[in-house]
Order: C-alpha cells, then sequence, then structure tokens
C-alpha cells in the first residue's frame, strides 16, 4: 500500500469522506501542509459535532427511560 494510499485509508477509517480524503492528500503531495492540517482540523471538528449529535440523542433516550420509569412506580 503507498502513503497516499494509506492516507487516505486512515482518513476514512476517521470518518472522512473520499472526497475531503483525496483533498487533503493532494494538498499534502503539493506541499500545502498549512492547507492539508487545516484541512485535517476541519474533519476532526466535524467527527466532534457528530460525537456532540450522538451524545445529545443519547441524553434524550435516557430521559425518555427516566420518565417512563418514575410513571411505572
Amino acid at each position: 500500500m503507498t502513503e497516499r494510499e494509506q492516507m487516505i485509508q486512515g482518513l476514512s477509517d476517521a470518518g472522512c469522506s473520499k472526497e475531503a480524503g483525496k483533498l487533503i492528500c493532494s494538498l499534502y503531495e503539493s506541499g500545502r501542509y498549512q492547507e492539508m492540517l487545516h484541512q485535517m482540523k476541519k474533519e476532526r471538528c466535524e467527527r466532534i459535532e457528530e460525537m456532540h449529535e450522538s451524545q445529545r440523542k443519547v441524553d434524550r433516550m435516557d430521559y425518555l427511560i427516566r420518565m417512563q420509569e418514575k410513571r411505572m412506580k
């Protein structure tokens, strides 16, 4: 596996789209490291927001469970 393929696979494993992976690799290959890091940090922020959204859903489900448990008492 080439270095590019490894980077694309790693970004994919981290939840990045193929397009984002290709963009990041392209920036790397053209020596635009600051732009590459900016894009990677942007993708990281998107993963964190997804995590927060999942946590909000879990919190809502916990609330609904507690409400039903109170009603059953």
